[in-house]
């Protein structure tokens, strides 16, 4: 009967391999504790116990570890939110009365606009706080708190 706790091991390793959600490998284990098992008895039942008991002790055991370990950050900043933080030359100068402003960052060009309503003149250097529609909200102190919490 071993071989037949074999087989099913191989075939819970495969299944793993195709599915990568580490849980089909804990049977695969249980399968191995089960084949081992089939040398001291030849009872299915005991055999079949002992492969229940040990998955369901190596998954209770050890997914909490693995999903700590495997755990990754979903937040991913990308697109226009890449640029939130990054310094950036002012292109146009910035005139919120006639609404008008353009930066240069990362080599790409935006329309900007101040946080509060002063002229930003050509040539000046400007911290991106944040998006706005299709615009990037600049401020000139470079060393202003970038808020990330809408990035999220």
């Amino acid at each position: 009967m071993w071989y037949v706790w074999l087989i099913l091991a191989g075939i819970f390793v495969i299944l793993e391999t195709i599915t990568m959600g580490f849980l089909v490998f804990w049977l695969g284990l249980g399968s191995l504790c089960a084949m081992i098992t089939s040398f001291f008895t030849d009872s299915i039942f005991i055999q079949t116990l002992v492969f229940v008991i040990t998955s369901t002790l190596f998954i209770l055991a050890t997914r909490p570890i693995v999903k700590k370990f495997t755990k990754k950050d979903k937040t991913v900043v990308t697109n226009a939110f890449s640029i939130v933080g990054k310094k950036a030359l002012v292109t146009k100068e910035i005139n919120p009365t006639m609404g008008t402003g353009q930066i240069k960052v990362d080599g790409q060009d935006w329309s900007a606009k101040c946080e509060v309503d002063e002229t930003i003149p050509k040539d000046t250097e400007v911290l991106i706080l944040r998006i706005d529609g299709v615009k990037a909200v600049v401020t000139t102190d470079l060393n202003a708190k970038v808020s990330t919490e809408e990035l999220v």
